[in-house]
């Protein structure tokens, strides 16, 4: 396995860069105004941000016109919908940006309502189901990805942390493409901890 890395929940502009120098593969602004991590109004991507690092924009049942104009404003690489939002938007979307299509997933969760969507997106992301949209900071019970048979590649998301890392190497799935961390590596909402980060990216390479 070699897991990408993928922080998410970023909105102040020196964690963003402090976050960027320990290279994670991709970068989550939540562009959703009931988030505790919503980025607000005046949010700027840092000039300086690097270009290796792709850009993820995640947004709860947006129009395809508000996404498409926050992809342009802030030259976002991915969007990420993490709402109700049905396959035709994700059609509409896939010409213009990368599609992750998210799911909250729990033991009643059928896996084969993804197929739908499988020929518009580029990953799907698996997140534990509350009554919020993610940041939840609660894993669900991984093993439950084995009812999971696309070929969509897919992002894990809910609850990681140093805690749970190292537990990752025992999802058997071909198809785990990355890991998502928000809350398990925060300071408080919004706000990373750089040594947590690092400790988590460390913990990934040794599953890899």
């Amino acid at each position: 396995m070699n897991l990408k890395i993928k922080v998410c929940g970023m909105c102040t502009s020196k964690n963003i860069l402090e976050v960027a120098e320990q290279c994670p593969d991709f970068m989550g602004f939540i562009f959703y105004e009931k988030s505790k991590r919503f980025v607000g109004h005046d949010f700027v991507i840092p000039d300086t941000f690097p270009a290796s690092v792709r850009r993820v924009g995640v947004f709860v049942n947006e129009s395809v016109e508000f996404i498409l104009e926050t992809v342009s404003k802030h030259k976002l690489d991915l969007v990420q919908l993490h709402g109700n939002e049905p396959a035709l938007v994700c059609k509409k979307l896939k010409p213009e940006v990368g599609v992750i299509k998210a799911f909250q997933v729990d033991e009643k969760f059928d896996f084969t309502t993804t197929r739908m969507f499988v020929p518009f997106v580029d990953f799907f992301l698996f997140d534990t189901k509350t009554e919020t949209y993610g940041g939840s900071g609660k894993s669900f019970d991984w093993n439950l990805l084995q009812q999971y048979n696309e070929v969509v590649p897919f992002f894990i998301s809910g609850g990681i942390s140093t805690q749970n890392t190292m537990k990752i190497n025992a999802i058997r799935s071909n198809q785990l493409f990355a890991v998502d961390v928000n809350s398990g590596a925060e300071l408080s909402p919004g706000l990373k901890d750089i040594r947590l980060i690092q400790t988590i990216k460390q913990q990934l390479q040794a599953v890899a």
